[in-house]
Formats: C-alpha cells, structure tokens, sequence
C-alpha cells in the first residue's frame, strides 16, 4: 500500500500568483504545486488584469487570461515557488481571449493541472524547459 501513496501526485493549491509580473493587479489568480517524488511544479492562472480602473490585456497582448508551469525553484524548500528559467509545455489550452471568463479560466487552470498530473503519474520528468 505504500508503494501505491508514493506513486501519487500531491496537490497543493496556494493564495498568491505564481507567475507574471503585474499579478498583483490581477482580479483571477490561481497557484496549485504539483509535487511527485523530487518533482515540484507549480502551474499557475492569471487574469482580470486592472490597471488604472480599466480591465487590460496580459502583456500588451490578446490574451485577458493566461496558464503558465514551472519546475519549482531548488533553492525554495519552503514555498517552492517557481524557478522562471524552468517552464514547461503542456498540450492544453493557455490562453483566453475574451473579458469576464472566470469559469473558462478555472476549468483551463483545471485541465493543465490534470494533464502534467497524468504525465507525472506516468514517470514523465519535464525535463525540457522553454
């Protein structure tokens, strides 16, 4: 039976934006640590970016929300908050083109944890960074 807790993915969701560095006016964050074995990824969501009252784009961009993953900092053995030379790809969606898209964002935020979960499961290391 232990062999079995071993093999699965802990999840941990935590308060605070794990990426982009205007979050702070972000109105949508989400941060969930996926940790398995000596693995820590952290994906997070942003969105709702407000500045100067006026709802924005991420980045100057199209996208009004945005899903990003990262190999933990090594470093960081207590939050173990993203290193940003480690981003990983991941199949699913990560943008959202439209305002007001809060349950869109959830569910994409949902299915990228789901997708490197899987893959984690199945001895996947994300050894390749973009």
């Amino acid at each position: 039976m232990n062999d079995l807790k071993e093999q699965r993915v802990i999840r941990t969701e935590r308060g605070w934006a794990g990426h982009f560095c205007c979050a702070d006016n972000c109105k949508f964050k989400r941060n969930t640590l996926l940790s398995y074995k000596d693995i820590n990824i952290v994906v997070s969501t942003v969105g709702n970016l407000v500045i100067n009252n006026k709802l924005e784009a991420l980045g100057g961009g199209d996208r009004y929300y945005e899903t990003m993953a990262f190999h933990s900092d090594a470093n960081d053995k207590r939050f173990h908050d993203i290193d940003v030379s480690r981003g990983i790809s991941f199949d699913c969606n990560s943008a959202i083109l439209k305002l007001d898209a809060d349950d869109e964002a959830n569910k994409m935020h949902e299915d990228v944890v789901f997708e490197i979960t899987t893959k984690l499961e199945h001895g996947y290391k994300f050894e390749n960074y973009i």
